[in-house]
């Protein structure tokens, strides 16, 4: 697959006026230059981060084409989500995305890290019980106190064994053995370029947790408290990061962004925000998919695999959308599985049998009832 001409940026591009990063196709990055090699375009001088020490490339995102569908130039984007989302990069803003449930908000941020090829998406899915700790870190007190105790005792063993003089001693277990970083905290490392940070259903949390938010896209920085107060480990600690198998290295208790993160947040518009936190947040609305876009959205998943039936299908699809007040698209997705599965008829012929199927899986999502006719 050649690569999109909006793809990435080059060293030989960095600070070209005109060209986009991103172009909304979701065609993934390629490109030969090495990660730690690559340009990107300054931010404004208010919005300028150098935190240390630079962090390893991340890991690939395998998540990308199991939500999206196979890259390919199906997609043809709305103007104003390119135009935003290429304004939330280049003035390190948060982008807030808002619209009904299942338009396709959190795609954006797994389109957006597959066609920059930024690496794996983080993702913290916010509830009512959320707090800005839980998305920095993590630190397992009580197992760092077992474990504590148990090496206490094996020294008493060891000195029981071999003489108080002669017991051998080994340092106690780090720290940073028991302190993990939230999706939030391993988005603001210091990475040679930007995560791609997925806040889910940001209006379901605290009241606070914008306000908090705020303060932290701010300063860009955040200190790890266990690792502060334990003098003794001033310095270099390395503790687990949100990427699996992933650790980062921090220095002096404090994690510093260099390449700000894209902030991707969706809202249901379930509750109003902060206008401190709305001022200095950049918002797009994702309207309801019409048959273009729901076309493309079974084409990326399915390719050619309903023939004529698609047609048929979405529009069946946007009929029992409107009945009810709007559906997800992922509705839409589970009806075009079972055409393609072979396990049910789309023909005249099994009309009710096919009409009650969709009845059970095109339910509205606010749990009422509609008269079913499509």
């Amino acid at each position: 697959m050649s690569p999109s001409p909006q793809a990435g940026l080059s060293a030989a591009d960095e600070g070209r006026p005109g060209r986009p990063l991103y172009s909304g196709t979701g065609i993934a990055y390629e490109d030969d230059t090495p990660y730690e090699e690559r340009a990107w375009p300054p931010g404004p001088r208010w919005r300028s981060f150098d935190g240390g020490p630079v962090q390893p490339s991340p890991p690939e995102d395998e998540e990308a084409d199991r939500r999206l569908g196979p890259a390919g130039p199906t997609r043809r984007p709305q103007a104003a989500e390119v135009r935003l989302v290429n304004a939330a990069i280049l003035l390190r803003r948060p982008l807030l995305l808002t619209g009904r449930p299942g338009v396709g908000k959190s795609a954006l941020a797994f389109r957006l890290a597959r066609e920059l090829g930024l690496g794996r998406v983080l993702q913290w899915p916010v509830t009512s019980r959320t707090t800005l700790g839980s998305g920095l870190f993590e630190y397992d007190v009580l197992g760092r106190a077992q474990a504590g105790q148990a090496w206490f005792a094996a020294q008493e063993r060891t000195s029981a064994q071999e003489g108080v003089d002669g017991g051998a001693s080994s340092d106690p277990l780090d720290i940073g053995d028991f302190i993990q970083l939230g999706p939030l905290g391993t988005a603001l490392l210091p990475h040679h370029l930007p995560r791609v940070l997925l806040i889910d259903e940001l209006d379901k949390g605290d009241a606070d947790l914008p306000n908090d938010l705020l303060s932290l896209f701010e300063d860009g920085w955040f200190a790890v408290q266990p690792l502060v107060r334990v003098k003794r480990h001033l310095g270099e600690v390395t503790v687990y990061t949100s990427d699996p198998g992933r650790t980062a290295t921090i220095q002096d208790g404090i994690v510093k962004t260099r390449s700000f993160p894209i902030v991707i947040m969706t809202s249901n518009g379930e509750r109003e925000f902060p206008e401190a936190f709305m001022r200095r947040c950049l918002r797009l609305d994702i309207p309801d998919p019409g048959p273009q876009e729901l076309a493309e959205l079974v084409t990326a998943h399915f390719g050619d695999g309903l023939a004529d039936v698609q047609e048929r299908l979405v529009r069946e699809f946007m009929t029992r959308s409107a009945q009810v007040d709007g559906l997800a698209s992922d509705q839409l997705l589970n009806a075009a599985h079972l055409v393609t599965s072979g396990a049910y008829s789309y023909g005249e012929e099994d009309r009710a049998e096919w009409q009650a199927v969709l009845e059970a899986i095109w339910h509205p999502l606010n749990g009422d009832g509609a008269d079913w006719g499509v």
